[in-house]
């Protein structure tokens, strides 16, 4: 139990799901199994929503001490913070916790970081200059190459662009940057497993452009990129026509798929990473963020806050336990070197 790594879990925004779902995932046996927790946040927020929602502390002393979990207290907040509300004092809490949990993955205190939904929002009114957790954690590690990988299950989809407006997105597509971001998606992908990667690559236009009849960008830009990349070794293929390269990539026929922009891949991975609750509305139940490019660890779940159904004890917290579960297969690759590291996963990585 000794050899877990060591997970830093951030609390998130304190006045969405963040706090509930860290209290629910710190106390079940998947989780403790596979990583020593270190929550982040403010305890006063941890243990309000503990008594509010009749969840046990994970670092109480009622849990089993071999399992039991550690807090890093960040403070109480200076205002009053309402569920479900955006607020600058939210935005400064969750920063603050974010920010710890960078700062010990990168003194090696931690393993990895695996972060709860924050509002970017709430951010922004906090004044902080961050458009979200990705481009912080670049800033913090040093980094400039960096990107976001999504993964279901086995499936996984990167991004050459990601929170730019759609005309802003199709000017970064450009055959330096999908270079860059094909590097990083084989680098990725190794880290989960794969040790030959094989990657589509999604066109920009429809069809594919067509032979040219919708745009030049797949002859112009795409298909330059992947020669260039196949010819340092990375197994890209395309581009492929987007409106079927990622029902191929959820075959063995890919191990992960290049997008062009934000909602192209997003959308795709989103349509199965939704499932309606008991009580009928839908939300992103399932998949996991990893950034890729950074020396540290970190995984997130694949929704936001979700401030409609904050404080009501129905979050369901299956993306969080996939993320703490990839973080830890991760980490403990990276730290241990062992044969962990290459082994394919059940898609069978090639």
């Amino acid at each position: 139990m000794n050899d877990r790594p060591r997970l830093a879990i951030t609390m998130g925004d304190p006045a969405g799901v963040g706090p509930e779902l860290a209290l629910k995932i710190g106390i079940m046996p998947v989780v403790q199994r596979a990583a020593r927790l270190v929550f982040i946040g403010s305890e006063k927020t941890f243990t309000e929503n503990a008594r509010l929602l009749g969840l046990p502390l994970p670092w109480s002393a009622d849990v089993p001490k071999d399992v039991r979990a550690e807090l890093i207290d960040i403070g109480d907040a200076k205002e009053p913070i309402t569920c479900g509300e955006v607020s600058a004092e939210a935005g400064r809490l969750s920063f603050a916790a974010v920010e710890r949990g960078i700062a010990m993955a990168l003194d090696g205190s931690v393993d990895g970081i695996v972060t709860a939904p924050i509002s970017k929002d709430a951010w922004h009114r906090a004044g902080v200059k961050y458009p979200g957790h990705t481009e912080l954690l670049a800033d913090r590690s040093g980094v400039d190459d960096f990107a976001l990988m999504l993964v279901l299950d086995d499936w996984r989809v990167l991004h050459v662009s990601t929170h730019v407006s759609l005309r802003h997105a199709i000017d970064m597509v450009t055959e330096e940057r999908i270079l860059r971001m094909l590097r990083l998606f084989d680098e990725g992908l190794r880290a989960l497993g794969c040790t030959k990667p094989v990657i589509g690559v999604a066109g920009l236009n429809p069809h594919a452009s067509e032979g040219g009849l919708f745009g030049d960008e797949e002859a112009r830009i795409i298909a330059p990129a992947i020669v260039k990349a196949r010819s340092e070794g990375i197994e890209a293929r395309g581009p492929i026509p987007p409106d079927t390269v990622f029902a191929r990539g959820r075959t063995t026929e890919f191990d992960g798929v290049l997008a062009m922009y934000h909602d192209q891949g997003h959308v795709a991975v989103k349509t199965l990473t939704f499932e309606p609750g008991a009580d009928g509305r839908w939300a992103a139940v399932h998949g996991v963020n990893m950034t890729v490019g950074l020396p540290i660890v970190r995984t997130s779940v694949d929704h936001g806050v979700a401030f409609d159904i904050a404080g009501q004890g129905i979050a369901r917290p299956e993306s969080m336990v996939e993320a703490v579960l990839l973080g830890a297969r991760v980490a403990a690759a990276r730290k241990t070197r062992s044969s962990d590291a290459t082994r394919p996963s059940r898609r069978g990585c090639r």
